[in-house]
């Protein structure tokens, strides 16, 4: 049942996904569901649920993503960092968070799902000091947009850019946008049988 469905949100959303890939969507969901039983790894129960509100909520960001290296900030169990991974195997991945079981998750995820283009690190992402810099610096529901762009102003390149996933938009969240950032695109997301806004802003340094 969850195999229909994924190909019904994917065929809605437009976005396309190989046999394959759609395979290892559904084994990540199985896996999120079996570790959350003992790990708490998030609040969504029903795989059903998680389909809509971490594979499709993730997804949806991918045909805006602009660049090869990107790092999930607060990445949690790997949300929006592994369906994006899994949709596209040219990108790289950097998934951080700073808590042990999350990363040991994305770990075995990576393993099971045979992911060559993701690395786990565990690490607050102010002590994160990456070999590389990134093309783009992904955040879903981790901090408000300052605090974003404040915490991770080390990890993006000079041509880089914040991908800040949000729900409802908050007028006063985007007045404390520092100056030195401009917001270059802001989309309104649809994710498919989720009646809850989403919106991701594309956030550039003005330098």
């Amino acid at each position: 049942m969850l195999a229909a469905q994924l190909k019904n949100y994917l065929a809605e959303a437009k976005i396309q996904a190989s046999e394959i890939q759609q395979q290892q969507l559904l084994a990540f969901v199985s896996l999120l569901d079996k570790w959350n039983k003992a790990y708490n790894l998030t609040s969504v129960r029903d795989p059903q649920q998680m389909l809509i509100r971490h594979i499709m909520d993730s997804l949806v960001v991918s045909p805006f993503l602009q660049g090869q290296r990107f790092i999930d900030v607060g990445t949690g169990p790997g949300l929006p960092g592994i369906p994006l991974a899994i949709l596209n195997p040219d990108k790289q991945f950097v998934l951080l968070d700073s808590l042990g079981k999350r990363v040991r998750f994305q770990r075995q995820v990576q393993i099971e799902l045979k992911l060559n283009n993701i690395s786990s690190v565990e690490s607050r992402v102010e002590d994160y000091q990456p070999q590389a810099l990134f093309d783009g610096v992904l955040s879903r529901a981790f901090a408000s947009i300052s605090d974003m762009l404040s915490w991770c102003a080390h990890l993006p390149k000079a041509t880089g850019a914040f991908y800040a996933l949000k729900g409802q938009l908050d007028g006063n969240e985007l007045a404390e946008i520092p100056a030195e950032y401009c917001v270059q695109q802001q989309h309104q997301l649809l994710v498919p049988q989720l009646q809850e806004q989403r919106h991701l802003l594309i956030i550039t340094s003005r330098n």
